[in-house]
């Protein structure tokens, strides 16, 4: 018992030395909640179709979107362990080809025309993380709500014939549902990677314009890489 008490009495230094180290590095990070970042990648908007029938007509339509640039600048504030407030502005840019056509019995129409279109976002989202904030690596899970003002103003080419392209300006402003996973990565003090994958989900502008119109709703996809500062 004596030999036990005496090995206990010459580590326990050691690790009141190691514990508080430990509890001066959490602290050192907690205090550093405030973040800001900025993320790059690429853009992918949801295509839609529609085809319509009868005894002696049919009418077919679609879009098709490219992979487009996107951008995504946010900040936040580290709440609790687990929970965080995150404020976003992005931005993507996408060409876009819409296609419609139609066939009766005596006569017929189509249209392809090639668009470019962007979109504006203003985000505020809540972050869960899996781990604690003083470690190294950090997934988390996101969810929020974005006022996204989406428009096509330049037209890159259209060529129709017994049916109408759409030849003004296509714009919306609605409210989207954006939901997103990522993971933090520290490099630094106070540097950190973050990989995002976000979708985000709202009113569909471009299939209204189409003949006969679409029935899906608007779909973005953003791969996103970049960097975070805390302070």
């Amino acid at each position: 018992m004596h030999s036990v008490w005496s090995e206990i009495r010459r580590v326990f230094p050691s690790i009141v030395t190691v514990m508080s180290l430990m509890a001066g590095t959490a602290s050192a990070q907690d205090e550093r909640r405030a973040y800001a970042g900025a993320l790059v990648g690429v853009s992918t908007l949801s295509a839609d179709g529609r085809s319509q029938s009868g005894a002696s007509e049919i009418a077919v339509s679609l879009y098709k979107p490219e992979n487009g640039l996107a951008l995504n600048l946010f900040g936040g504030y580290h709440v609790a362990q687990y929970f965080t407030l995150q404020g976003d502005y992005m931005w993507n840019h996408n060409d876009v080809a819409l296609v419609s056509s139609f066939a009766t019995p005596t006569r017929g129409g189509f249209y392809e025309q090639q668009r470019r279109s962007s979109q504006h976002a203003v985000v505020a989202d809540t972050l869960i993380y899996f781990r604690r904030l003083d470690s190294a690596v950090r997934p988390y899970l996101g969810t929020g709500l974005s006022v996204v003002h989406f428009a096509s103003r330049s037209i890159v080419s259209s060529q129709s014939s017994g049916l109408d392209a759409p030849a003004h300006e296509i714009s919306d402003t609605s409210v989207a549902l954006r939901s997103h996973v990522g993971i933090d990565v520290v490099l630094a003090r106070r540097l950190m990677f973050r990989y995002s994958f976000s979708e985000t989900i709202g009113p569909n502008p471009i299939s209204s314009h189409l003949t006969p119109p679409g029935e899906r709703r608007l779909a973005n996809f953003e791969n996103l890489f970049g960097l975070v500062a805390r302070f």
